[in-house]
């Protein structure tokens, strides 16, 4: 049995492991191992052990970069400067429409992470919502179709400085002459289809102009009936009074629009970083918001909280690096190649990247996983990586949108104060709609470029 197939069988025991557990760490730490022991016999131990030193010293960017999202992610929470969104936009939401649009607008102005859009939209919006009689489960929508489908459309956040350094180490990326992953990533944005079909889409719905389907349309008529904006399977997670607090918006503005000014500046964005969180340290001290200890004990947990994602990206990447020792994408092409064809790659791979992400739930993983198989392969019957690149963050995009058991999920149902399962299946008819039209634009595109 060749290297290349048992590296396959890996990939299959990972993804099996992965749905069923709901965890994909484990698996691809130990799905690496395991073909650490194929490929170097009775030295597997000692040289696994290398190829993860080497991943940690070659991604040691990419380590510090998710780390300190984490911290300043922490600090603007800390903060409570979204909070003083909340003043301003209810003297500003006078009606339903400008309610959803108000949310739509101040998701894509909080882009820098998933996480940090849906709790801090969420907390800031959910009054406003219940005063204008809003079903909570259009606010869950909205600030989860801002989520994800916003950070990948935008070169500054923490899913575009993962995504864009798993693209930029294929050959067939770097084939393309950018200097740099961000130059690289930037070129797969236009052709994002899921993404840009869901801000579409959740525009329109603002702006009344789309039907409401399904579990949104019972929401409407359940507000409509009882003046209830969500339901009594919701009632648990809203029984507590909610503290009326305040926070001043500009300790969350500051440092996020430095943060954007000094990466595009200097295109480094643990720069951009650390003047963001100097800045930071500087104006929550003067303004008293907290003092050393607390802005110390917030940075550390916040990195600390980033911890499973950088164990996910070293455990990925090392596995990555054992799959590609044992020759898997060169098999993969061996046996694929005489039946595909440039033309429906793109399609295809939106398809499978999708599936693989709504059921593992983990759209980084997944990432991690396809990538170098999906890109080599495309390479070797003459697809365009660009629409590659663009069919995985698409198809890993749906995943982590729709799965409902999906972090951001989850998240989105949280800050918005209902029950997941209510946020999930008044999402679902718009997510498979974006779907649809997106594996039609893919077949298109592939024809086309």
């Amino acid at each position: 049995m060749s290297l290349g197939l048992i590296a396959v069988l890996i990939v299959i025991m990972i993804v099996v492991g992965s749905i069923v557990t709901k965890k994909c760490e484990p698996f691809l730490i130990g799905g690496s191992i395991i073909g650490a022991v194929f490929l170097y016999r009775q030295d597997f131990l000692t040289e696994w052990v290398a190829v993860l030193e080497d991943v940690m010293s070659n991604e040691a960017y990419l380590i510090l970069v998710c780390g300190l999202f984490g911290s300043l992610i922490a600090l603007l929470t800390a903060s409570k400067g979204s909070y003083g969104f909340s003043k301003i936009v209810a003297k500003l939401c006078n009606t339903e429409k400008k309610t959803m649009l108000t949310t739509v607008i101040l998701g894509v102005i909080i882009f820098i992470d998933d996480y940090l859009n849906v709790l801090s939209i969420g907390t800031a919006m959910k009054g406003v919502y219940d005063k204008r009689k809003v079903p909570r489960e259009t606010l869950a929508y909205l600030i989860d179709s801002t989520g994800s489908p916003v950070c990948v459309l935008i070169p500054f956040s923490s899913w575009a400085v993962y995504f864009g350094s798993i693209f930029y180490a294929q050959e067939s990326v770097k084939a393309l002459g950018d200097s740099t992953w961000m130059g690289a990533y930037v070129r797969a944005i236009p052709f994002c289809i899921y993404p840009i079909v869901t801000i579409l889409i959740i525009l329109l719905f603002s702006l009344g102009l789309f039907p409401k389907l399904g579990g949104m349309k019972k929401a409407y008529e359940r507000t409509a009936k009882t003046g209830m904006t969500y339901s009594e399977a919701s009632r648990k997670y809203n029984m507590a009074e909610t503290e009326d607090q305040d926070g001043n918006i500009w300790n969350f503005i500051i440092p996020m629009a430095v943060l954007v000014v000094v990466a595009v500046i200097t295109g480094d964005l643990v720069v951009a970083q650390v003047v963001s969180l100097l800045l930071t340290l500087v104006l929550y001290l003067v303004t008293k918001v907290m003092n050393f200890t607390e802005f110390w004990d917030c940075f550390i947990k916040g990195f600390a909280d980033m911890l499973p994602i950088i164990t996910l990206i070293i455990s990925a990447l090392t596995f990555q690096q054992i799959a590609a020792d044992m020759q898997m994408t060169e098999f993969f092409i061996q046996v694929t190649e005489p039946i595909l064809s440039a033309q429906l790659f793109p399609m295809i791979a939106f398809i499978l990247v999708a599936l693989l992400a709504f059921m593992i739930a983990n759209a980084w993983g997944v990432c991690s996983l396809v990538a170098p198989v999906l890109l080599s392969m495309g390479a070797s019957v003459g697809a365009n990586p660009v629409l590659i690149m663009a069919a995985i963050l698409s198809g890993c995009v749906f995943g982590n949108h729709a799965c409902f058991y999906s972090d951001t999920m989850v998240l989105s149902s949280q800050g918005s104060g209902i029950d997941n399962f209510d946020h999930a299946m008044s999402q679902l008819p718009y997510s498979l709609i974006a779907v649809a039209v997106s594996v039609v634009g893919f077949l298109i595109f592939g024809f086309v470029f």
